[in-house]
């Protein structure tokens, strides 16, 4: 999981797009990292992680929260100074 979060901090875009530039999917063995792109914030956001079965129903999911993400990210990360790598358990 570690070098996963390096390469996000190294170039987000590494993962699929889901619909979106911002929004994206990254495997992890069997499972799929969704992740959201806060250029603004220069924050990478670990959103859930689940396996392909669940892809559809953890998309929505993610797609709801958007403003309560940015909110809390806005909070977490006032002042930016370097790339930001969060996942809010």
């Amino acid at each position: 999981m570690e070098k996963i979060q390096d390469q996000f901090v190294e170039n987000p875009y590494a993962g699929k797009p889901l619909g979106v530039e911002w929004l994206r999917e990254k495997k992890y063995g069997n499972r799929r990292i969704y992740y959201l792109i806060y250029e603004d914030l220069i924050t990478v956001f670990m959103a859930d992680i689940s396996e392909k079965k669940d892809q559809q129903k953890v998309i929505n999911t993610i797609r709801i929260f958007l403003d309560v993400y940015r909110g809390e990210l806005k909070k977490l990360n006032k002042y930016p100074i370097l790339p930001s790598l969060f996942y809010l358990p």
